[in-house]
């Protein structure tokens, strides 16, 4: 009875611990998660390189981190700097008038009248439309801008996050084998199903980062460079704008690249229009075919439709980090249910009995 009451106590208060240290975390969950995520990216790179360096953990974990900046962390900051600037001329240019969204709906209308005649067909205002175009770019456009002020502003913050994601991600990196056997052997599920959900966290996380952000950076900045030779004002900012878009199957970054072809053979620009097709089509559209069987390879891909909704409903509950946890909770739920599956299923898995095999061979013999 003491004992019982002892471990009783000692569990409720390991949750109570437990809880109130993942509180004190909770402000840096978001680097915490992506240093993880990177360490699990890159820890091929780490595993050859220990081999290469004689086992010298250390600086083997510290190249890494080194080609982890290079490729990754120092062109998305190139990037995001640029992505800012554009943002904030963008919404200067509405406000002043240079650029006029319910005026490009216009050529549109004017060049294309099949598009307003079938828009009316379907009980669509085209005349409230352009006035609802117009109203949301401008609020869409004060939205970006005020938020890349206000991540500008919020520089210091977002430098100490990044420097604690690579300071975390380099202990990742160096004892991420000691980590993984420490949570194995403290974890009470069982060490063959901890190792199975260990490692599908690993795929998961590299299949939804190959797969999926590289295909999208792709995807982006073929799309910003089109537009970057076709004149396209805010490049850039398109192609990021492709780069989110392309989370959703088939059409993705063509939302954006769609509109400026129609907008270009509005103004007659024919031949930027077809350009911007042939590309957009070929180049864009092929991309995601081409890339992600190389990438990922089809056995460690979730269906399409999983990833999209589990990948939009993260985003929406977590925000950017939604954008790789999403997923990672599908596959996670989908392993435990393969795991019940497998050793709690009775009717799956249930033992035939010796005098059932018996009997059964007796009435095959009888036939």
């Amino acid at each position: 009875m003491k004992q019982s009451m002892e471990t009783r106590s000692f569990l409720v208060f390991l949750l109570i611990v437990t809880v109130l240290f993942g509180l004190v975390l909770e402000p840096f969950w978001g680097a915490i998660f992506w240093a993880a995520a990177v360490s699990v990216i890159f820890y091929p790179l780490q595993r050859r390189l220990v081999h290469r360096f004689n086992g010298r953990r250390n600086l083997a974990a510290m190249t890494t981190l080194l080609s982890c900046m290079l490729i990754v962390v120092i062109p998305v900051l190139l990037v995001l700097s640029q992505v800012v600037r554009e943002a904030i001329g963008l919404y200067q240019a509405i406000e002043e008038g240079d650029m006029s969204p319910g005026g490009y709906l216009d050529q549109i209308r004017t060049a294309f009248p099949i598009i307003p005649q079938t828009l009316e067909t379907l009980g669509i205002d085209t005349n409230n439309l352009r006035e609802q175009i117009s109203d949301f770019s401008v609020a869409a456009s004060r939205y970006l801008a005020q938020e890349t002020l206000t991540f500008g502003q919020s520089t210091i913050s977002f430098v100490l996050h990044l420097g604690m994601m690579l300071y975390l991600t380099f202990f990742l990196l160096r004892d991420g084998d000691t980590l993984i056997d420490l949570m194995v052997k403290a974890l009470p599920l069982g060490d063959e199903r901890e190792r199975r959900l260990f490692d599908k966290f690993a795929e998961v996380t590299r299949a939804t980062v190959k797969g999926n952000l590289v295909v999208a950076m792709v995807q982006g900045a073929l799309g910003g460079f089109i537009f970057w030779v076709l004149g396209i004002p805010a490049a850039i900012l398109w192609g990021v704008m492709m780069m989110v878009l392309s989370l959703i199957p088939a059409v993705g970054a063509a939302l954006v690249w769609g509109p400026a072809a129609i907008y270009l053979f509005a103004v007659g620009d024919v031949v930027a229009g077809i350009v911007l097709v042939l590309y957009g089509v070929i180049i864009i559209g092929l991309a995601d075919n081409i890339l992600r069987p190389i990438l990922v390879g089809r056995d460690t891909k979730l269906p399409d439709y999983l990833v999209l909704f589990s990948t939009l409903g993260g985003i929406a509950l977590m925000g950017i980090n939604g954008f790789v946890i999403g997923p990672l909770i599908a596959a996670v739920f989908l392993t435990f249910w393969d795991i019940f599956m497998e050793e709690f299923n009775t009717d799956v898995n249930r033992p035939v009995p010796d005098n059932e095999t018996a009997e059964a061979g007796t009435a095959e013999q009888g036939r």
